[in-house]
Order: structure tokens, then sequence, then C-alpha cells
């Protein structure tokens, strides 16, 4: 049997994968490499970058490119088959990446070179590659005794696979539960677009009538808009204990066998012994080692910062709130209320809904000026390829180019679906870097989860989705647009965490400025472009609930963060003990007991954020700092443009994020503009003269 993923292919063969491709094609290309490096290791002479990092980087290039689209399948079309191939698969690249970071004689093979006259003499790329293989060398345990290493060994295995199965819990809770209903009327308040996709989601399950789900468009939609108060409690209780004890499935039955509970203490004991095994005092400095900040202090002092200004804005917000809710006959605000009277009071405020927005904002059109806006600011053009291998009818694969060659590609998968995680993310799929027939182009995946077209209806986004969507094709350029051809620090990679979101919500500014709105709006049926009232609406309405929004994201980078600096073996405490101690601290709503948000929190428990999803917060200091330069200068000023990409998007992890920042920047970042933006301003504080 040919197996695809062991033969040499530009792009992914996914018709041609299947799951019993995996297990088999992994374990060749592991021997592969561990064949390869005792040869390499036998037959070295003085460690050069020619003898020792590229043969190297050349054979994981291989490894990826089978893994990406696994990994990638795993995602956006799950089956029992291949969540089964891919957790055996996973198991066996933790325990291949573990041999091959405590290797004493290849670490000292790279020390070697980092202290040979040769170094000097490598470009600023290479000698970063090898820095940070020195340093992640030493956080893969290489300095441990033999006990240790084997005890680090199987941590690692461990862990990789709890957040696998936290992963699939995760995703199985979502989908477990879904309500039908055989006329509209318990759905009232829903608007035409959302009752089209519940019609159509009961069709796809061969029911009668209207499907809702957990799936997020789905949710949002019921909990914004339904009138009926107990759904929305229903809904409401059924989306925030996924994945714990409390969880329901469809019929009502317990969906405790999803319950992530276990595997979020057990994950964080060992992440704590981890750590310590590697000299460090918890896992939150241990997770630092490798990120833009300099201390757990300044971490939590960030965050304390961000808090004490924001929060007063919160506490005006929630009043304001709680006042429009009694107002409208619903004295005691609940958790399953807040997001539907919100929408009614920022209709009442500002005479504008994200619903009156969505027939503005087509799918198609807003695709077609956002790729109008990168061509304006890089001078990129995005073509899309209508001949493709692909895994599904929904998703799209496009090229890059500049000045008429090509730089890169990417496949776009937008829409919600059956056996696909919800979120937004960008993964790579290939990765720029030198080979011996010359430069392979980088690719990504860039995954949504947006209302599908329903019937003869486009996808119709709100404007919220928008911004996901400009978010997420920030991260794809920064991939894509690299110029940097060594892998190891070649577009996202090697970029330190909590600077990787800078040019992702960056690029959101642009969903905001009037002269941007014209490209990316116009009316399915009309193609009238948003119109200016609307526009007016929408701009006075950006801060709306603003407070509310900085101190929601506050709470869980502190709890986090505390979760994982805090942690004390002897007496663990719960992590929903740890929550309820941050929102004392910080929150102005709090949930009800019941909730067990922390169960599905997928970005520290499986996703790689652990003690570092202040980075939200941290990179949004840098990109709302760097946008002001556009500000200053003219949001499409084609040099201040060509400068963004120059020195950063360009550039990769080939250089210190700072340095980075200061060459475009001109200085270091303020917090100034964040606050601004948000606005969160002196001039603004509740209670207090303008």
């Amino acid at each position: 049997m040919t197996n695809p993923l062991l033969a040499s292919h530009r792009l992914p063969p996914f018709s041609a994968i299947k799951a019993n491709h995996v297990t088999p094609a992994i374990s060749e290309l592991i021997a592969q490499g561990r064949a390869q490096l005792a040869q390499l290791l036998a037959d070295l002479p003085s460690p050069s970058w020619d003898t020792l990092v590229a043969p190297l980087e050349e054979q994981g290039d291989k490894l990826d490119q089978a893994w990406a689209p696994v990994s990638h399948l795993n995602s956006v079309a799950n089956s029992d088959e291949l969540r089964a191939a891919y957790t055996e698969s996973v198991a066996l690249l933790t325990e291949y990446s573990t041999e091959f970071s405590q290797n004493e004689a290849l670490y000292n093979a790279y020390q070697q070179l980092a202290d040979s006259k040769e170094f000097a003499q490598l470009p600023q790329a290479q000698q970063q590659t090898i820095n940070n293989a020195l340093r992640d060398f030493r956080l893969g345990g290489v300095a441990l005794n033999a006990a240790d290493k084997k005890r680090f060994g199987e941590i690692q295995k461990r862990l990789s696979e709890l957040s696998t199965q936290f992963s699939n819990n995760v995703l199985d809770a979502t989908q477990a539960w879904f309500k039908q209903f055989d006329n509209a009327d318990a759905l009232a308040g829903l608007p035409d677009s959302a009752l089209a996709q519940a019609a159509q989601t009961a069709a796809q399950k061969n029911l009668s009538g209207y499907v809702i789900t957990l799936d997020f468009p789905s949710y949002y939609a019921v909990i914004m808009y339904a009138d009926n108060r107990a759904l929305r409690e229903e809904i409401y209780t059924a989306y925030v204990t996924r994945a714990s004890a409390a969880g329901q499935k469809a019929d009502g039955s317990s969906a405790a066998e999803w319950d992530n509970s276990a595997l979020i203490a057990e994950t964080l004991a060992l992440r704590h012994e981890l750590a310590q095994l590697l000299g460090f005092a918890n896992y939150a400095e241990r997770s630092l080692a490798s990120k833009m900040a300099q201390s757990t202090e300044q971490v939590i002092q960030f965050l304390n910062e961000l808090g004490q200004k924001s929060k007063p804005f919160a506490e005006r917000d929630y009043a304001e709130l709680r006042a429009f809710a009694a107002a409208q006959g619903c004295a005691d605000l609940q958790a399953w209320d807040t997001t539907y009277y919100s929408e009614k009071l920022r209709v009442e405020k500002y005479a504008v809904s994200q619903e009156e927005l969505r027939p503005y904002f087509p799918a198609e059109k807003v695709i077609a000026g956002m790729f109008e806006i990168v061509k304006r600011l890089f001078g990129i053009e995005v073509k899309q390829v209508s001949e493709f291998d692909t895994y599904h009818p929904d998703v799209r694969f496009y090229h890059i180019e500049k000045n008429g060659t090509q730089v890169a590609s990417f496949y776009l998968d937008m829409f919600a679906r059956d056996k696909k995680r919800g979120g937004a993310w960008m993964a790579d799929c290939r990765v720029r870097r030198k080979t011996a027939t010359g430069v392979q182009l980088p690719v990504a995946f860039l995954t949504c989860n947006f209302t599908p077209p329903v019937g003869s209806k486009p996808s119709l986004l709100t404007h919220d989705e928008v911004t996901t969507l400009f978010h997420e094709f920030g991260h794809g350029l920064h991939h894509m647009l690299t110029q940097i051809d060594v892998a190891a620090v070649s577009g996202i990679n090697g970029v330190v965490w909590d600077a990787v979101e800078l040019p992702s919500q960056f690029m959101e500014n642009w969903c905001w400025e009037p002269e941007a709105i014209p490209l990316i709006s116009g009316h399915y049926e009309t193609g009238e472009p948003l119109p200016q009232a609307l526009l007016d609406k929408m701009l006075a309405a950006k801060n709306f609930q603003s407070g509310l929004q900085m101190i929601r994201q506050i709470e869980f980078s502190l709890f986090d963060f505390r979760l994982h600096a805090e942690y004390n073996p002897a007496a663990p405490q719960s992590a929903q003990e740890v929550l309820n101690q941050v929102r004392d601290q910080v929150a102005v709503i709090k949930p009800p007991a019941f909730n067990r948000f922390e169960n599905s929190f997928s970005h520290i428990f499986a996703g790689g954020y652990a003690a570092g999803y202040y980075s939200y917060k941290w990179a949004e200091v840098l990109s709302a700092d760097a946008y002001s330069r556009f500000e200053e200068e003219g949001i499409f000023n084609a040099q201040t443009g060509a400068s963004f990409l120059q020195e950063i998007l360009q550039q990769g992890g080939s250089k210190a994020p700072m340095e980075l920042f200061k060459q475009f920047r001109g200085r270091e970042p303020e917090i100034a503009a964040l606050l601004r933006h948000s606005g969160i301003t002196p001039s603004n504080i509740p209670g207090e003269a303008a």
C-alpha cells in the first residue's frame, strides 16, 4: 500500500489520506529521524550549520509535512478512526520530541557551534535558531540526571494525552446536546438568518422543524435574541457545563463521561512537577522562560494595572445594563440574560444591532475587501485557485503574489459544521525554508466557524465575525509574508508567545475605519455599501461595554496565570477555587455556581496558552501602539504599510520582538493607545468630570 503521507507533495493530498495511513507514516518518519541523528552524530566533524542544523531541519520538515494535514483534519473533519490514529501518533511524537531535546551529544554539538568562530559569521536568523535550540534543550531537560530525564519524558507524554483528551471531550460534549422544535414559536426573537440556520441544521439531522445546538453561531443567536427566558437559561446551562459532571446530552441524560475536571487536576499537578524538575518554582516561571515578559511579578502587575483602570468602566457598564433590564421588567438579571439585554441596550442607545449590520457584510464581499486592504497596505495580490485537493466542499484555496511572483498560499475553511472543532485559528501547513531546489513557500490553514450560506442566501457575517476573520488573516500574513528562509524562525515559528498576537490584533483595526468599511461592506441584495448613518452608529457603539469586555479578558488571564503560579502540590486548590478568588478580585459579573467555564477552557488546557493567556492583552498593547502610527500617518499610507511589512511581518522570529517593535515604532510600546482605543481614558473615568 502506498502511503500518501510518506510521499513528497507540494500540498497535502487530502483526498488520499486515510486514518490507517497516519500511525505507520509517523512511525516510519520518526524511525528515519532517529537513524539520521545517530548517523549525523557519529560522523560529525566540527559542527557547522551545513553539517548539523540544515540536515536536521530538512528531516524535521518531512515530519511536519506529514503531521500538519493530519492535525488539521483531526480538528476540521474529526472521526473515531482518525481520532484514534491521531492520539496514538501524538504519543509517538511526544516521546520522540523529548528524546531529541534530551540528547546530550546533540546539545553539545549545538553548544560547540555556538562557541565557534563560525557562529559570529552566520546570518541573524541562523544565530537565533541556534540560541533558541540551546534554550529549548535546557527546557527539554537535557541537563537532568537519568532518573529525572525518564520522569520528564513520562510527564510530557501524559500531558500530551491529557491535552488531546481535553479537546476531544469538549468537542464530544458540545455535539452531544441539541434541541429540536416542531415550530418556531419557542424561538421567538431569533432573526430570520438564525431561524433559517436552525431549519437547515434540523434537515441535516433528518429532523423536522428547527434544531439549535451548542456550536457557537447557534448558541450565540439564542442567548442574544431568544425572548423565551427559560430557553436562554437552558442553553446557557448546557453551554457552560460542557465537559463537566453537570453536562447533559440531548435526551437529558448525563454527559459526565466527558467531564474534564480530573484531567485539569492532573494536568496542573504534572505541569508543576515538570517545572520543578527544570529548576523553576512553578509552571508560570517555566512558561515565561520563552516569552517576552520577564517575570511572574511583571505579568501580575500588568494585569492588575489594566484591571484597576478598567474596573470602574466595567462597573458603570453593568450598572447601566441592570437598570435597563429592570426597566424592561427583568429585576433579577441573570447570566443568561446579560447578552440578551445587552443587545437590546445597544440597539436603544445606538439604534444599531449586529443583525441589522449582517446584510451589509456578506462573506464574499468581506473577503474581497480584506484582500483589497492588504493589497493597499503591503502590495500583495490574493488570487483564488479553483482546482485543488480538498477535504470538504466549503474549503477555498488562494495564492498570494507580490510583484507578480507567488510568495505563499492558504486554505480558508470558514463555516461551522458537524465534526469540526469550534473557534477560529490559524495553523501552518508548510513553512518557508531554503531547500536544495529553491525556496519552499509557506502555506497556512485559516479556520473559522461562521454561519454558512442557507438555501439561496449567502453567508452573512456579524461585524464581530468580520473582526475574527481579519484577526486570523493577520496571523496568516505573519506566517505567509515572511522573508526568513530558516524554518525554526520563519513566519510564526520562533515568535515568542506573548508577541505572536501582534499582527492578528493589528489587522482588526481596519474593520472600524470609515475609509475601509466601504471596501468590506455591501448589501447582499443591492450591493449598497454600509450607509453613513449605520456606519456612524456602529462606530459610536464600538466601545459599548468595553469595560466589561476588558475585565472579562483580565479575569481569564489572571485565572490562568495564578492557577499555574500559585500551585501548591501539598494542598492543591481546585481550578474552581482559584477562579472564584480571581472573580472576587476583578469580576463585575459573577456567573452562577454551576458554571464550569474552566472545563472547556481549551486555550490553556489544550491550546498552548498555559500560563500565557495574558498574551492577548500583552500583545494588544503592542498592536494598538503599532496601529497608532497608521493613525498618525494615514491608514492606507503605503510607506507605513511597507515599514510594518519589512520590520514585523517579514522578520518572523529572527529577532527579539522588542527590537522589531522599536524598529517599526521608533520607541518602546506604551499602554495609552490600547486604553484610548477601548474608551478607557482618564477623561472618561466614571464619576469624574472630563
